[in-house]
């Protein structure tokens, strides 16, 4: 017998994992270059991906001309100005469609599953391996919405109000605490046990007890004096130190 997880239903348990894609240095092959391909463009690229974009030139978009214009900031893309070829899929980590033939976009979703390449392709959710969600990007802060490609216009409704309900600066604060994390890590190395018990309440306890202005304005000065106040005398000071 089946024993249902607490507070679900067979829908519930239909849904999407939702994970961070560590694409750093990986190979994206993107089909298309009219509007939706520039948006995928860019998300990959924002995660460090290797890109190569497949269209024939008079089918990119402004903003997908400039991405592979602009050599200086985006050397990772190469362009090639041809429709798609079988071969494309060789020794790439990630495929992503957007074209307005279906019968193709469909074929390179199936070619790609056959060789265990995740695609996604274009408003087509059944081939999909994984999905966009509508994002909100603050520094290090990601947040993604997802509604498991059933509503994209309702997933960017609720982006836009959960981003309206981010305090400014939260951003810098992620950037300042991640440089405090790394820092403390060096002075009082090790995983796990006691003084990776202690480290991580030591965090929570700042993190919890300072406000986000305050995080978000700490400077190398103060970093060194919550280290030395702060975290050798196990409390948790509670106004920044002095500034640089």
């Amino acid at each position: 017998m089946t024993v249902p997880m607490p507070g679900s239903d067979s829908d519930s348990r239909s849904g999407s994992l939702l994970i961070a894609w560590q694409l750093k240095e990986k190979h994206v092959l993107i089909v298309g270059g009219g509007k939706v391909a520039s948006s995928r463009i860019q998300d990959v690229l924002a995660a460090g991906a290797k890109v190569t974009v497949i269209s024939p030139f008079q089918g990119l978009n402004e903003q997908t001309q400039s991405f592979i214009d602009n050599k200086d900031s985006n050397s990772h893309i190469v362009f090639h100005d041809r429709t798609f070829v079988t071969t494309d899929l060789d020794d790439v980590d990630m495929v992503l469609t957007a074209i307005d033939d279906v019968e193709l976009s469909r074929n390179i979703g199936t070619w790609c599953r056959a060789r265990r390449i995740p695609v996604n392709v274009a408003d087509d959710p059944s081939y999909c391996d994984f999905y966009f969600g509508s994002q909100i990007r603050q520094g290090p802060l990601q947040i993604m919405v997802s509604t498991n490609g059933k509503s994209p216009k309702l997933a960017n409704i609720i982006r836009r109000r959960i981003e309206e309900s981010i305090p400014k600066g939260v951003g810098e604060a992620i950037e300042k605490v991640g440089l405090l994390r790394d820092k403390l890590k060096e002075r009082a190395p090790g995983v796990g046990g006691d003084i990776s018990k202690r480290r991580m309440k030591w965090m929570v306890d700042l993190c919890t007890s300072w406000e986000l202005d305050d995080l978000a304005s700490l400077d190398d000065r103060q970093i060194e004096w919550l280290l030395d106040e702060g975290w050798e005398r196990d409390v948790v000071p509670p106004t920044p130190g002095p500034k640089e």
